[in-house]
């Protein structure tokens, strides 16, 4: 019998909207298990429902592809501390810490000298954003600029004016807004009525052959997925991919910067170098997409159609695709080109206000981890599966899409956490794992998803961009 949602925990109840929504069986719920409620990390919002449904959703979708090719089905659990701890980007390289934010990047008060104060959110963690917005205020460029300098600068600029000054430049820069404010915003009114995860057919095709099930150890064995993202939520769900089997091969190009969190994320992946701007790379990326199910890309809408490989450009260059789309927010909308980092999307759409009106705090406040990327991961594995098992029931090829802000919306109707924020993070060590990998020793979360026949594993180390050739391995 189903799992009654009137019976089930907030987490549960997360997990089956996001299942029906993408017209999965609905009996496949009754063999997974998220046990727990306590809020896990300190904060008023539900992050650890979200992060907890959001993985359960990944791995059960895994798991009912097992049952596709074996006809039985499997246990699933997804225990809650585990699955939060492990999307805390909580990894050391060789004893080291890397450092994650910019010394320039954050919140700043802005506006004060035209009796307007507000705050905006700068991303400065790739230089080449840092120079931007330092440019755009005025500033001198380079890694000597100090904070002070910039918060001068920024105090004869209405936060809103800086925002779409730096969106028109290409650069990542937000402004503060109250839910209230953003609820009214043009773009949020746009992405109202949009499902979390957008799966859409867009083309005719037959089911695509898979590799032998009786070889299979794990349920995506033998599936080629083509990873084109470089930040966070898009690394995520290659990761989380591999981790259940597939064959992930990352592309990335070579004169893009990417973080060090690239060392976290990518393991299980065979990593390459592929430069889109000449014909020769382009003609390889159509060499490999004929032999890969999945597609996954994390350039801002428009960008890789451009040159030939968005949607319905791949269903056209093989049938049976499953193509996955993250944006930073939407697809449609007047925002829908609008380059963005899950720091970013929360003060743009009132997480930051609303967590700090929950503290009590004077100064906006983040969530206590990277959630709406880390959600946004973990829905996009969990779409790019349930595409994959409609292609094998009915065909088609298919279109997945989730976007930050909307993920941002989906936390938003989880509801909030009485006494949220006094909870106290629990210890990680006992979840941590020591592996060789190319950047060093790393030392990262185990993956939290636990299920009965066919455990997680990521079968290559991770390596740096270009290591591999940009082949599906032939072993």
């Amino acid at each position: 019998m189903p799992i009654d949602d009137r019976d089930a925990g907030p987490a549960q109840r997360a997990l089956s909207g996001l299942w029906r929504q993408a017209g999965l069986p609905a009996a496949a719920l009754d063999a997974i298990d998220v046990p727990g409620h306590a809020p896990v990390l300190p904060s008023s919002f539900a992050v650890a429902d979200a992060i907890q449904a959001s993985m359960a959703a990944a791995a059960a979708a895994a798991a009912e592809l097992w049952h596709l090719r074996h006809g039985r089905r499997q246990r699933v659990l997804v225990p809650r501390e585990h699955a939060v701890l492990e999307s805390c980007a909580h990894f050391t390289l060789d004893g080291r810490a890397p450092q994650v934010w910019d010394k320039l990047s954050g919140l700043y008060r802005c506006g004060e000298a035209l009796g307007e104060p507000g705050w905006v959110r700068l991303h400065a963690n790739f230089a080449h954003h840092r120079d931007g917005a330092l440019k755009l205020l005025g500033c001198p460029t380079g890694d000597a600029t100090e904070r002070p300098v910039v918060e001068q600068a920024l105090r004869g600029w209405r936060a809103e004016d800086v925002e779409d000054a730096a969106a028109q430049a290409g650069l990542v820069v937000a402004a503060l807004r109250s839910f209230e404010a953003w609820d009214r915003h043009p773009q949020a009114l746009a992405l109202a009525d949009q499902p979390t995860v957008r799966i859409e057919r867009i083309g005719d095709a037959a089911p695509l052959a898979w590799p032998d099930a009786a070889a299979a150890d794990r349920p995506l064995h033998g599936l080629r997925v083509l990873d084109l993202t470089r930040i966070l939520a898009g690394p995520v769900a290659g990761r989380t991919l591999a981790a259940y089997g597939a064959e992930v091969l990352l592309l990335n190009a070579p004169q893009l910067p990417n973080i060090e969190a690239i060392a976290e994320t990518s393991r299980g992946k065979r990593s390459a170098h592929l430069d889109l701007r000449d014909n020769a790379g382009r003609q390889r990326l159509k060499a490999l997409l004929a032999d890969a199910q999945v597609f996954v890309q994390g350039y801002r809408p428009g960008g890789l159609q451009a040159l030939g490989f968005g949607p319905e450009q791949l269903a056209a260059l093989r049938p049976g695709i499953v193509a996955v789309s993250l944006s930073a927010y939407g697809s449609t909308g007047p925002w829908s080109a609008r380059r963005g980092f899950d720091s970013l999307v929360q003060t743009a759409t009132g997480f930051n206000d609303a967590e700090a009106r929950a503290a009590g705090a004077a100064k906006p406040q983040a969530l206590p981890l990277q959630a709406l990327d880390y959600a946004a991961g973990y829905l996009l594995a969990f779409g790019a599966q349930a595409a994959l098992w409609r292609q094998a029931c009915e065909g088609g090829s298919w279109h997945v899409q989730v976007s930050l802000a909307g993920v941002g919306h989906w936390l938003r109707s989880l509801g909030r956490v009485d006494h949220g924020l006094t909870a106290k993070a629990p210890d990680i060590a006992p979840l941590l794992v020591s592996e060789p990998s190319g950047f060093g020793r790393l030392v990262a979360a185990r993956h939290a998803a636990q299920f009965a026949e066919t455990p997680p594993l990521w079968r290559w180390p991770s390596m740096p961009p270009g290591t591999h050739p940009a082949a599906w391995p032939t072993c």
